[in-house]
């Protein structure tokens, strides 16, 4: 297979062009023949003029690529190496909705061929490839997993808006069903990751390997925010905590703040799932969990109190909420706690203006129901800088003061105003 695809005598598909999918398929697309496959035509047609939908990657992430972008069943049959990139969510319940990588697989099914290979990427519990996915492309394809053709996994270590870490430089792990299929599956990734590979013993370790690399960061911030909440009650600054506790050689160097986005909130979900299934309820897991899913109505209460405290009317209470995306410097809102820090606040029913650099109004609106203001007001009761975003990182009190009423509060999340503020109340997790 590796041959073939290296003598460009086959291709290789990509199913899903989000923030992960797309990346891989141009990196694998400088060196082999490559389809981009995506349901969204709209999404297509951006990347057929060059653009990323996701904002990640810019015009010349395009260029020097052998790849063709489609909706199209019968292009994708052309291919014989598929990668499975699409998102697995959970739903409003915390559980795992396989949705879009179960009908991955059911395309899959209807272009599979004997000789082929199928590596997923998208984030699963452990036995999911195997036990769920494998079954749904058997039953449409009529073959034998295995037998006619084979299987993998390499979960994606793509982290958006990080230029460091990127694709090349990261250790890919990869697993497959077999011996030679390992080989190959591993051979075929070294064609991108320069940092090289690590392969796996089987598939269910590498989709494990996933899971606890998020689950891990996970609790850590859980830590960081319990400790925040206690640090607050004692009247120390979090931060100064860890600045000095950080200068111990082997001190982690965790901060607390809101957890969102695709992984570290979501994937945790997956494992807990799974072991539910198994018989065993998650204790320490899902109690990480419950934190950091407070923190947004910890936030808002805190910043509520302080305008109680200074004697306004909260109902009259004017609220700037800075930054919206689910992370600094980028785009994406999906599974942004801001969201929901801005649905507390509104419990309130206080006024909250939101503004952010990256976000797109409409999308906001869509997503969340609110948009983006246009005016900045100069009469806030408090500001709460939710995201880190550069475009934040250099104002200063005279900025906040400007737009600000006396003894208004700043609430500062993630810290970097710490020890710049004058002239207003301040605090941070």
């Amino acid at each position: 297979m590796y041959n073939k695809l290296v003598s460009k005598e086959n291709k290789l598909a990509v199913i899903g062009l989000g923030y992960v999918g797309l990346p891989i398929a141009l990196e694998f697309a400088k060196n082999i023949d490559v389809i981009g496959f995506d349901i969204n035509e709209k999404r297509v047609d951006m990347m057929r003029n060059k653009i990323d939908p996701s904002n990640e990657l810019t015009s010349a992430a395009f260029d020097g690529t052998s790849i063709e972008f489609t909706t199209s069943f019968d292009k994708l049959k052309e291919a014989t190496f598929y990668v499975v990139a699409v998102p697995t969510p959970v739903d409003e319940h915390n559980v795992p909705d396989l949705t879009p990588v179960l009908r991955a697989s059911e395309t899959i099914g209807k272009v599979v061929k004997k000789g082929d290979y199928v590596v997923f990427e998208s984030t699963v519990y452990p036995g999911c490839t195997e036990e769920d996915c494998l079954p749904v492309i058997e039953k449409i394809s009529g073959l034998k997993g295995y037998v006619d053709f084979k299987i993998g996994y390499s979960p994606e270590r793509i982290n958006p808006g990080d230029k460091v870490h990127t694709l090349q430089n990261v250790v890919k792990v990869v697993s497959g069903c077999d011996d030679e299929s390992l080989d190959n599956i591993a051979k075929t990734y070294e064609l991108v990751v320069k940092a090289g590979v690590h392969k796996a013993s089987c598939i269910k370790v590498a989709e494990a390997a996933k899971i606890i690399e998020n689950t891990q960061r996970d609790l850590n911030i859980a830590l960081m925010n319990e400790l925040s909440i206690i640090f607050d009650k004692l009247g120390i600054n979090t931060y100064e905590v860890l600045e000095a506790a950080g200068t111990k050689w082997n001190f982690l160097k965790f901060f607390p703040g809101l957890v969102g986005g695709h992984c570290i909130g979501v994937d945790p979900y997956y494992l807990t799932y799974k072991s539910e299934q198994l018989g065993y309820k998650s204790r320490v897991i899902l109690s990480g969990r419950v934190i950091n899913d407070e923190m947004a109505s910890y936030v808002a209460k805190k910043t509520i109190q302080s305008i109680i405290k200074e004697g306004v009317d909260v109902s009259k209470a004017k609220i700037l909420v800075m930054g919206t995306t689910f992370k600094e410097n980028v785009s994406d809102i999906r599974n942004s706690k801001v969201a929901d820090l801005i649905k507390e606040l509104n419990g309130y029913s206080v006024n909250v203006d939101v503004i952010d650099p990256h976000a797109d109004s409409d999308e906001l609106m869509h997503e969340y129901g609110y948009g983006l203001t246009e005016n900045i007001a100069a009469d806030y009761n408090a500001i709460i800088v939710a995201v880190n975003h550069n475009e934040y990182c250099s104002l200063n009190s005279k900025y906040f003061t400007s737009i600000t009423k006396p003894n208004s509060l700043l609430v500062d999340l993630k810290g970097i105003y710490r020890n710049k503020i004058e002239g207003m109340n301040y605090w941070s997790l």
